[in-house]
């Protein structure tokens, strides 16, 4: 018998994400789990877990893919609309970090020891490289370096999706976590939420758009609650004038778009 331990646990995480870039990630987990099959039965057992493989996937995209595709339908063309207009520049690009499961913030948490924090799994690293994959095209300009929460969650994502040397390390967005927490003074939190809005109300250089790699914020306030590796995409009015949220994108709209842009233009 073989341990199907880890194809299991690849298919949690499509129910809570959305169907592309899970189904680019479980394709290579289907490729290490077959190899073991292989390894563990010979060749001439391959064919009926694979077969059964094939009929899983084929259910999981039925079960997903049709409701999500009759929900968003009418959206996506005013979405593919909104990335376009991101090749003008002027916009800030606020992304979450990816999945992060590996440990748990303690209450004393040091910025600078990532074992006092929850950090990404492999999973989340698997999303940072495929959505690093899309920013390889050059889907549109962005300004360098990209600004990153100094959480290990965040900076190790910014640094897979725009390498290391592109990144710079901002304090101030450490605190969104504090909004979090329901014992933390309102009026902290409202102090927090007024620097936040500064950073986002100051445009990029022209021509370009500004990345940020954060956190997810409390349901309703700030930039809402935001899936892994979701972006929200901000056009900033200038200091003292505030900020609209023009889009929020899933990872699945980011990589289908950045497709069909490189596949047109090639």
């Amino acid at each position: 018998m073989y341990d199907n331990a880890g194809f299991d646990s690849c298919f949690i995480w499509i129910s809570e994400q959305s169907l592309q870039l899970s189904l680019r990630i479980l394709s290579l987990k289907i490729e290490k789990l077959l190899d073991g099959i292989h390894r563990k039965l010979g060749k001439e057992h391959l064919m009926y877990p694979k077969i059964m493989i094939t009929l899983a996937i084929s259910a999981l995209v039925l079960l997903f893919a049709a409701p999500e595709v009759g929900a968003r339908e009418s959206e996506t063309g005013n979405i593919t609309v909104i990335l376009n207009n991101l090749k003008k520049g002027g916009f800030i690009i606020y992304f979450r970090h990816g999945e992060a499961t590996i440990g748990q913030d303690q209450s004393e948490v040091n910025l600078n020891d990532c074992l006092t924090q929850r950090n990404l799994s492999n999973l989340g690293k698997e999303q940072a490289l495929a959505i690093g994959e899309v920013f390889k095209k050059n889907p549109f300009p962005i300004h360098l370096p990209v600004i990153s929460d100094p959480y290990c969650r965040a900076k190790d994502t910014a640094n897979i999706i725009f390498g290391k040397k592109n990144v710079v390390v901002a304090p101030i967005l450490a605190s969104i976590e504090k909004l979090k927490i329901e014992s933390y003074p309102n009026e902290k939190k409202q102090k927090i939420l007024s620097d936040l809005t500064k950073i986002f109300e100051i445009p990029p250089t022209p021509d370009t758009n500004s990345i940020i790699v954060a956190h997810t914020f409390p349901p309703k306030v700030g930039l809402g609650e935001i899936p892994n590796l979701g972006a929200v995409i901000i056009k900033p009015k200038g200091l003292g004038n505030g900020y609209e949220v023009v889009a929020r994108i899933t990872p699945e709209e980011l990589i289908n778009w950045s497709d069909k842009a490189y596949s047109d233009s090639h």
